[in-house]
């Protein structure tokens, strides 16, 4: 006897059977990630407080003066932040946060959507999300240039002269945990694990198989942590400009460590 199709019901919009606050993940995901992006676009249209001493905010970083330009309102963030943010924007973990908390489709599982479609992948409107594995290209561009900020913040002024002398401040610290979490994001990467050893069938057999085997393993063992990474990294970038503003506003002062 042939099977007959089952037809499941369509389930309104927020419609379940869940008992449990399913509703406070997607909420609290779209609080943040709305106050991340207008904190951001805050920052980069605000065009000042972004550096002091050795200290340069990862929102502006690398420096690219725009001043001379003659184009209004266009600041250094603005050229800067489309590399992260397309990262960010098409990481596979931060698909399922923002379809879930912006276009609840679906809210959570086991829980009714907007509407009742089939899944055709990321075609269309969405096919951009397939560039996720070249954002990654920028993003460890970007995480050299990062590193390099970090080094720069090791060396202060001396007053009255133009020599640097080796030093450690709290604002050193800021952005080495700030680079630090954004290259345990960035390393955990599915795309990264992919591209170090998934597309090989055996280790043994493939061109620098063991060195792959290791790397392919490393990531593997990050990726675990990959959502982890990913939130603690967004505060991060998020905390390291605001120490470099207020450091630069005057609101509060940097304290040398060494």
């Amino acid at each position: 006897m042939a099977n007959k199709a089952v037809h499941l019901p369509v389930l309104n919009l927020g419609a379940t059977l869940r008992k449990d606050k399913w509703w406070v993940g997607p909420a609290t995901t779209f609080v943040i990630l709305t106050g991340f992006i207008v904190y951001a676009t805050f920052r980069a249209f605000e065009n000042d407080y972004y550096q002091v001493g050795p200290y340069l905010s990862p929102f502006y970083s690398p420096l690219i003066p725009t001043s001379g330009w003659g184009i209004p309102l266009l600041s250094p963030a603005m050229l800067i932040l489309p590399g992260p943010a397309g990262f960010r924007l098409t990481c596979y973990y931060y698909r399922k946060a923002y379809y879930r908390a912006f276009a609840m489709d679906p809210p959570a599982c086991a829980v009714g959507e907007r509407n009742r479609h089939r899944y055709n992948g990321e075609t269309k409107l969405f096919i951009f999300q397939n560039l996720h594995r070249f954002a990654l290209y920028v993003a460890l561009l970007f995480l050299v240039i990062l590193w390099h900020d970090v080094y720069k913040a090791l060396w202060f002024r001396v007053p009255g002269s133009d020599e640097t002398t080796f030093g450690i401040g709290v604002g050193t610290l800021v952005l080495a945990l700030n680079t630090t979490l954004l290259s345990g994001y960035t390393f955990s990467c599915h795309s990264l694990r992919h591209l170090v050893g998934g597309s090989v069938d055996s280790y043994s057999t493939a061109a620098f198989g063991q060195l792959r085997h290791t790397l392919w393993r490393g990531v593997s063992r990050l990726n675990q942590n990959h959502m982890l990474f990913a939130w603690t990294s967004l505060f991060a970038v998020a905390g390291a400009d605001v120490y470099v503003r207020l450091v630069a506003m005057g609101v509060i002062q940097d304290v040398r460590i060494l």
